[in-house]
């Protein structure tokens, strides 16, 4: 991960601690499917599990309690957004899960992020689209409306 890469996961670590990031309380909207997804390594599997939202996260741990800082990352991003609605994959509940998504994606690593049933990329990537405003753009595309054009319009009014 680059320089600022780096710096800028830091900044969102740091800040998901400061705002209650793993306060053990479900956010609306966000499903969990850890447990419902044992047993699915199959391409055919796979692809029903990263079509079933809008937007759909393979994580280590949950959003509630992410197990790794990438992941914890990739749920920070998603709430400056003001993404709520989507489904997490906790890969540690399932190896066969954990394994087959990255056959699935022939990307490496966790997390993984998927919109409307596209492979964007892990941590880095979403970090960078982040940065550059192409999320914003990428989640107009869904339907979704960032949380950021709210609060540029806010800033902008004062």
């Amino acid at each position: 991960m680059s320089g600022s890469l780096g710096r800028a996961a830091a900044a969102l670590l740091r800040w998901g601690r400061g705002a209650g990031g793993a306060g053990g309380l479900r956010s609306p909207g966000v499903r969990t499917a850890g447990s419902g997804a044992r047993g699915s390594g199959s391409a055919e599997q796979l692809d029903a599990l990263v079509k079933k939202d809008k937007v759909v996260v393979f994580l280590k741990g949950t959003p509630e309690q992410p197990q790794c800082g990438f992941s914890n990352a990739v749920v920070q991003i998603l709430r400056l957004h003001g993404v709520r609605d989507y489904t997490a994959y906790n890969v540690l509940d399932d190896p066969e899960l954990r394994q087959g998504i990255k056959d699935y994606s022939n990307w490496p690593t966790i997390p993984q992020v998927y919109l409307n049933g596209e492979f964007v990329g892990g941590c880095d990537i979403l970090l960078q689209m982040h940065q550059n405003g192409d999320l914003v753009e990428e989640l107009k595309k869904l339907g979704i409306r960032s949380a950021l054009l709210d609060e540029k319009k806010d800033q902008d009014s004062k």
